[in-house]
């Protein structure tokens, strides 16, 4: 087992978890003066390396672990290109009808959107669902003018890894990321989409650590 390295925040989180226990993400944040979202990555940290018990309407507890699980070790070592899936895209020109079946079609949760090859937004099915209520005309309207357009956009890259993809995922409360590569263009930098990394890939990760013996 490797002892892991924490942050002095981190070690805060601890103490006051071990004095108030069980307590909930608010009050630690109250405690530290800071907001619930900035607690997140601390908390995943301290939850997945086993140091803190999180229960559903309960709170944090302090654990007793102060060393990194087995799994925990491997979500570290893994990379975002050993479990990244095939995204799917489609140009910011296709119809919010024909961009709509692709996502039912292959039963993800958003899509990635392309301008000229490269990375331009993100839709999701909260997208569709908002502007078909609206009255929108889908078989007409592109997909472009609907999308959350870069640099609004969090994405990974296949060096990082599984558990920074995870902690983007928490900290910032999308479904998935789009794994990119830089590249330069006529002197500009743009993102070409090489994969995604969503819940799914991060629990699927878990569940096969842990039928491993």
């Amino acid at each position: 087992m490797i002892i892991i390295e924490l942050s002095e925040r981190q070690l805060k989180i601890i103490e006051i978890v071990k004095e108030n226990e069980p307590i909930t993400s608010e009050h630690i944040a109250q405690y530290l003066k800071v907001t619930r979202a900035t607690l997140r990555p601390d908390l995943a940290i301290l939850t997945m390396s086993g140091i803190l018990d999180a229960r559903p309407k309960v709170g944090y507890l302090y654990s007793g672990n102060n060393t990194v699980s087995i799994i925990s070790e491997h979500v570290k070592r893994t990379k975002v290109s050993d479990i990244k899936s095939l995204p799917i895209v489609v140009d910011e020109q296709t119809t919010l009808y024909d961009a709509l079946v692709s996502l039912f079609l292959e039963d993800v949760g958003s899509i990635y959107v392309l301008s000229h090859g490269y990375l331009a937004g993100v839709v999701s099915r909260k997208d569709f669902l908002k502007n078909i209520m609206g009255g929108t005309d889908i078989h007409k309207m592109p997909v472009g003018l609907i999308m959350t357009r870069m640099p609004n956009i969090v994405t990974t890259y296949p060096h990082e890894t599984a558990l920074e993809a995870a902690i983007k995922i928490i900290e910032h409360e999308v479904d998935s990321l789009p794994v990119v590569e830089k590249i330069e263009d006529k002197g500009k930098e743009h993102f070409k989409v090489i994969g995604k990394v969503s819940k799914t890939s991060i629990t699927r990760l878990f569940v096969e650590l842990g039928r491993q013996k």
